[in-house]
């Protein structure tokens, strides 16, 4: 098969199946790209999440976009990105068709509420994921405290507190996090 074929089919999937937006789609995009194809490893896969999400545009796509071009070029970033968006059009055309004439029926109402926790589940594995990333580093949690970055967890628990306590830009938080991470690591080497 050729790599062509094989970003589009893999971003194919990542677009039919991330249901709740960009964050769920993360596990399914480090499945695909790091896992599977290892196109990436985890830590450029972990720089990918933060660039497609500090840059404007869906996540999933904004990652299809990057692992398209940095596998195959411009005709790769094409590629990918409509393998990405393909499902959610067709879907969301039929979607909307099928809610508009349907939407007093109580079972469509249910089958929304029972989707919200799938999704939930989805966002906080990808969370997780990236955090132990962040402590721990690409082996993942263990007991060696000596590996354990505290200045992460410090910008992390400053960072949440800032999002959740203030409700501040996210953007802002980010930029935030990198320059004092930045000032931290100038300072500590």
């Amino acid at each position: 098969m050729s790599l062509y074929a094989q970003l589009f089919l893999s971003f194919v999937q990542i677009g039919l199946f991330s249901i709740g937006g960009g964050y769920a789609a993360m596990p399914l995009i480090q499945s695909q790209v790091v896992e599977l194809h290892h196109w990436l490893d985890v830590g450029e896969f972990t720089d990918l999440i933060t660039i497609a999400e500090m840059t404007p545009g869906p996540i999933a796509v904004n990652a299809a976009t990057f692992v398209g071009t940095r596998i195959a070029g411009t005709p790769g970033a094409i590629v990918a990105t409509f393998g990405c968006i393909l499902p959610s059009c067709i879907i969301v055309s039929t979607l909307a068709y099928l809610y508009y004439k349907y939407k007093g029926l109580t079972i469509i109402q249910g089958i929304l509420g029972s989707l919200r926790p799938a999704v939930v589940a989805m966002i906080a594995s990808a969370g997780l994921t990236i955090l132990l990333l962040v402590l721990w580093g690409e082996e993942g949690f263990h007991t060696n405290l000596a590996d354990f970055n505290v200045i992460g967890l410090c910008i992390f628990a400053a960072a949440f507190f800032l999002l959740r306590k203030w409700k501040l830009n996210p953007i802002l938080v980010m930029v935030l996090a990198g320059a004092v991470n930045l000032a931290v690591r100038m300072f500590v080497q």
